[in-house]
């Protein structure tokens, strides 16, 4: 196959969500060249409606005062319950399972306060190799807040000696070797470096049979690929939403507790007031009795401020649907690997799946030669209004996002680092 601008056009003609493009803000370089933003895995791109959320706030607070939490447009007490049901569509769950609150490490670490109750038998904690560092760091702390260490109790499973991926079987047969001494199965849906979209039910089944609780990561996952978190029996997961949900810089995260837990008043957690029966909120008792379901879980009142346009994002891809843009976002990889594949042999590596199903929207590419020069031909990339991110000391990660990118910007992409890998 030869690289064809033309044909790239033609696709984007016949895409049914190639109008979703026009409702984000797409940034520019210094010369006013439109960009070709390649980088929703890292942060996504403003909804053009997200400053009519927030504005709306503001003007709710400088109208209202204190009020505002009655009686604005979208009342501040119960603004984080809005986005419910569109966040239980994207990861598979019953509305009472989800709620939007804190951070994604913040939720690791409330949810591991419920759910990593080691002994002295079952003890240990199951990752993947090269986890997201934030995981990594919130996992080892709490080990040592329970006197536990990493070295002993942090079991980090990593692919085959020359592979990049994680085996299915692999995984299982780990989780079935550690057994009665694993506490806690804690995965990404979607491997941040390697853009791997894990085949987790096979793993969840074997954590569930040996007795541990599990745990995902959904970062890279929520709203780019397809979740069962209820179906699958998962005890809880964490998402941020600023990457594929498009909500900003450290926007409001996401949580996700099994119903089964929904009133099981002997789990421990760390407690806070808009975790308490909502009905009673505020009467100020004095002992905490939690709200059934995963808002049992919250400590404090939403950020309006930072919530407002994860709801403008969550509307957008209500319109659009999940279906048709997992559809799409296989079909960008795919043609992105096609138009890669083109490139002179051993340029680069790809690093992420082959078959479409096993990925989200990004490929992780491994630039040839000395850690030097792939760091001039990502610098080379950006200087050519292509933006990707890098991670040392040799891959470039591009995602091909299905709500705002188009076949010409992948296209586009590759011809530019076809250039840039020019020595």
């Amino acid at each position: 196959m030869t690289r064809d601008a033309a044909a790239a056009v033609a696709l984007d003609a016949g895409d049914p969500l190639a109008g979703f493009a026009e409702q984000f803000h797409h940034p520019y370089d210094a010369a006013g060249r439109k960009c070709v933003y390649l980088c929703g895995h890292s942060l996504g791109l403003q909804p053009k409606t997200a400053a009519e959320f927030v504005q709306a706030e503001l003007e709710d607070w400088r109208r209202l005062g204190v009020a505002g939490h009655h009686v604005a447009r979208r009342p501040w007490i119960r603004y984080h319950e809005a986005a419910s049901a569109p966040l239980a569509a994207l990861v598979g769950a019953h509305e009472s399972e989800v709620v939007a609150m804190n951070s994604l490490t913040v939720n690791l670490h409330l949810m591991m306060v419920s759910f990593f109750r080691p002994d002295a038998r079952r003890n240990r904690v199951l990752i993947e190799k090269s986890a997201f560092p934030s995981d990594r760091y919130a996992i080892v702390s709490q080990l040592e807040f329970h006197g536990l260490n990493a070295a002993r109790h942090l079991i980090e499973a990593e692919p085959r000696p020359g592979e990049h991926h994680l085996r299915t079987e692999d995984m299982v047969r780990r989780i079935e070797q550690e057994g009665a001494a694993l506490a806690l199965v804690l995965l990404p849906e979607v491997q941040y470096l390697s853009g791997q979209c894990l085949e987790l039910e096979p793993m969840i089944a074997a954590a569930r049979r040996v007795g541990a609780a599990v745990g995902l990561d959904l970062a890279h996952g929520i709203g780019n690929t397809r979740s069962s978190l209820h179906d699958w029996n998962v005890d809880f997961a964490v998402w941020c939403s600023y990457k594929y949900l498009n909500a900003g810089p450290g926007a409001i995260g996401g949580c996700f507790v099994h119903e089964r837990h929904a009133r099981n008043a002997g789990l421990p957690r760390f407690a806070g007031w808009w975790g308490h029966d909502a009905a009673r909120r505020f009467r100020m008792e004095p002992d905490f009795d939690p709200i059934a379901g995963a808002q049992g879980w919250q400590i404090s009142n939403p950020p309006v401020l930072s919530a407002a346009p994860l709801l403008a994002s969550l509307a957008i891809f209500e319109k659009a649907g999940l279906e048709l843009l997992r559809a799409k976002s296989m079909a960008l990889t795919a043609y992105l690997e096609r138009l890669l594949r083109t490139l002179p042999p051993g340029l680069v590596e790809i690093l992420t799946p082959d078959a479409v199903a096993e990925r989200g929207c990004q490929l992780s590419l491994r630039l040839a030669g000395s850690p030097a020069a792939a760091k001039r031909c990502h610098e080379r990339l950006t200087a050519a209004g292509v933006v990707t991110d890098w991670r040392e000391p040799d891959v470039v990660r591009m995602s091909p996002v299905p709500l705002y990118n188009s076949y010409t910007d992948v296209f586009s992409a590759v011809e530019a680092l076809s250039q840039a890998l020019r020595p």
